[in-house]
């Protein structure tokens, strides 16, 4: 149900830019955002990348969820059991992962307010509540799965004992937010830096590896499945594609970044941000498939009954590449693991922001959010099971995301210009409805599965 709405088109919307305590921070991020603008006013005498260079880097944060350690385990049990079979579910999930990320950022562009600040204004109050307090405890468990691969990463680098792991996990976490106060610049940099990290990893293991690309081409465009295990491991790479938190999380990075008012301005602007999603979906995309193409040529064997790998399990056969092939894959876990954490607390500021127009310091958040991840760890629980009860309270509630979102995007007194055209609004409802029931599925077989 959706209440009278007020009106958020652009045209009302206000030049701002965010408070911050550290005011050359604020002049750098006015600077960079007037450098945009001039961009799109056509008065920018750049060229080439200097002129996307602006535009570039919301869209790397929110890939960080797309290459965070809960996709460690699926992609290379994926590889390990069916080889290349699955690559194309990889291609596909990304290309889904592209178009729910686009609209996201054009909600933020297009009204200036983020996805959780159009359910406060538009939905019933119990259901804000309700979402509210599901999108809480999502950033938890979100919050969970990334900071153990954090820990884990600590733990195989260095050797470590876990508990100190996640310790170490704890204070690099803290460093790496307390850039937000230096603007968003910094950050965005910093985070890209990860992901770039993570993508040179796999790009020294696959060449380690030599992995047979014609099969690997073929098998990216060709959709197949090896038996029933390899349907239900497709929906698992399929249906954890797109993760409820970034969804709120990258229409916030939008929402203040680069204002304009001019419908025609505001179309370039969202074409710039196009791209920055396209270049950083296509680099997660490449994570993916790399650990899926990396299992396939070290532990695929159809002559031999799978082993059931888990990250672990990896690590201790990866030598088998060489002896720094593990030592990549641990840098690899490690980046994933402190970047995903970050980024899943940004997301818990925007949603509680966003839900309840309240802002609590950034260090209490982080303190609360790693509190379930340090008891597990302090308990000796098993991480991988943990990762798997993380993933189904994502999967139950990619729904209060996915579905605002579409309708939001879709009407014109919301978005003005930029409002979705018929077809992307039939494409945007098909995808979401592939996603929630392969997430249901999921949830599914997770709770009544063998």
């Amino acid at each position: 149900m959706i209440v009278n709405q007020p009106d958020c088109r652009p045209d009302r919307i206000k030049i701002t830019v965010p408070d911050r305590k550290d005011k050359q921070a604020s002049s750098e991020q006015n600077a960079a955002s007037l450098a945009a603008v001039e961009i799109l006013s056509g008065k920018s005498r750049r060229r080439g990348l200097a002129k996307l260079l602006p535009f570039l880097g919301p869209a790397f944060i929110a890939s960080v969820a797309y290459v965070d350690p809960g996709n460690f385990a699926t992609n290379l049990q994926g590889g390990a059991q069916f080889g290349y079979t699955l690559v194309w579910v990889i291609v596909a999930s990304n290309l889904m992962a592209m178009l729910i990320q686009s609209l996201s950022a054009k909600l933020g562009i297009a009204t200036g307010m983020n996805l959780a600040e159009h359910c406060r204004v538009h939905l019933p109050r119990p259901v804000v509540w309700i979402m509210w307090v599901l999108m809480e405890i999502v950033a938890m468990a979100t919050d969970l799965a990334e900071f153990l691969g954090a820990a884990l990463g600590f733990y195989l680098l260095f050797g470590m004992p876990l508990w100190i792991a996640g310790l170490l996990t704890a204070v690099v976490t803290f460093l790496i937010l307390a850039l937000e106060r230096y603007g968003f610049r910094p950050l965005e940099a910093v985070i890209t830096a990860f992901v770039a990290v993570i993508a040179i990893c796999y790009i020294v293991e696959l060449a380690l590896a030599q992995p047979a690309w014609e099969k690997v081409a073929w098998h990216a465009v060709k959709p197949g499945f090896a038996g029933t295990e390899s349907v239900l491991l497709a929906c698992g790479i399929l249906g954890a594609t797109v993760m409820p938190h970034v969804i709120f999380l990258h229409s916030g990075l939008m929402q203040g970044r680069i204002v304009v008012r001019e419908p025609q301005q505001m179309r370039r602007l969202f074409k710039y941000e196009v791209i920055d999603v396209v270049a950083a979906m296509l680099i997660a995309g490449f994570v993916n498939a790399a650990m899926l193409i990396l299992a396939a040529v070290v532990f695929h064997n159809p002559d031999h009954e799978t082993i059931k790998y888990t990250i672990e399990t990896a690590h201790k056969t990866l030598p088998m590449l060489g002896e720094a092939a593990k030592y990549i894959f641990a840098i690899s876990l490690l980046a994933s693991g402190l970047s995903s954490s970050a980024v899943g607390t940004m997301a818990g500021q925007v949603i509680m922001q966003g839900f309840l127009k309240y802002h609590i310091p950034v260090w209490i958040r982080r303190l609360v959010t790693m509190a379930p991840a340090l008891i597990v760890i302090f308990k000796g629980w098993d991480p991988t099971r943990t990762l798997v009860i993380s993933q189904v309270v994502l999967s139950f509630a990619l729904p209060f995301a996915i579905v605002p979102l579409v309708v939001f995007t879709a009407r014109k007194k919301i978005m003005g210009p930029l409002a979705n055209r018929p077809f992307t609004t039939v494409l945007a409802c098909l995808v979401s409805a592939l996603i929630i029931a392969l997430n249901m599925f999921l949830l599914w077989q997770t709770i009544f599965g063998d």
